[in-house]
This record gives C-alpha cells, structure tokens and sequence, in this order.
C-alpha cells in the first residue's frame, strides 16, 4: 500500500501536483434555505459540519455565558446535528475549536473553561472516544458575543 501511495505521489509531480480523483464518492450537500453556506456536507460516510456557535441560554434570548456554558451548548447542538444524520459524538474523527478571549476574564481565553465543557462529551466512560483536535485562538468571532465556534468532521462506522 505504502508503494502504490509513493507510486501516485510520483505521478502527480510528474503531471503538475493533481492527485488521481477518487472515484464514486458520493456527495450530498445540506444546505438550509436562503443560507449562504451548507452546514453539513456528506462525502462518502463522511460527514462535515460547519462551525457552530451557542444558542442564548434558555429564558435569555441575549445571553450567551461565559466560554464553558457555550461550548456546552455547542457541542449539545453538534450532538443534536449528528443524530439527525443518524451519528454520535464517538463517530467524531477530527475537532476544530475557535476560541475568542473573555472580556469577564480580564480579556483572557478560557482554555480551561472550554476543555470542563468538552470533558463532558468525550473520553468519559459512557462516550470513551476522543477526535483529533485543534484549538486556536481567535481576535474575534463573527457574533460579538461569540466566544467559541466548533466544526467537526464525523464518520460513519461500518
């Protein structure tokens, strides 16, 4: 396998850096009426889902909370999105987390914060798988109150 992978690589030098296509992928796209994106595309049975942001928290349409209280909202909305598709947070291969600083913090990231939220949907004894993940941070998000965005990819077990 490792010889046919070097053999294409070879191949693609040779013919200007394309790879060959991978063949009878199929793609489904779903995207939300009058949005300028799709928030999840399938590839095959991989699913990726664009970055989600927190709801306002239940009763206070204008608040948000602190890092920790919206990363669990995120990542409770990601659930939801996954079961839709018929996923679950163990079939999250790949995490990335978008974080901006905390004007409650003394305009410092919450990394902690983040990490208490994230503890509780992966690597417990229930749910014991853990994507690859990246967690950057941010000037800002595209909601001022924004102080985490997610986008994962999952794939569908066979």
């Amino acid at each position: 396998m490792h010889a046919k992978w070097i053999a294409s690589l070879a191949i693609a030098a040779a013919l200007g850096g394309a790879l060959p296509a991978q063949q009878g992928v199929a793609v489904k796209r779903i995207t939300p009426a009058n949005s300028r994106f799709s928030s999840a595309i399938w590839a095959g049975d991989t699913l990726y889902l664009a970055g989600q942001m927190a709801s306002p928290m239940e009763g206070k349409p204008t608040v948000y909370g602190d890092t920790k209280t919206q990363t669990l909202s995120v990542l409770t909305k990601i659930q939801s999105l996954l079961k839709e598709q018929g996923l679950t947070m163990g079939d999250v291969v790949q995490m990335r987390v978008f974080l901006a600083a905390d004007p409650a913090k003394g305009g410092k990231l919450d990394f902690d914060g983040m990490n208490e939220a994230y503890d509780q949907f992966f690597g417990t004894p229930r749910q014991p798988n853990k994507p690859v993940r990246a967690a950057v941070q941010v000037a800002a998000l595209v909601q001022p109150w924004g102080l985490v965005e997610i986008e994962v990819t999952a794939v569908r077990s066979r």
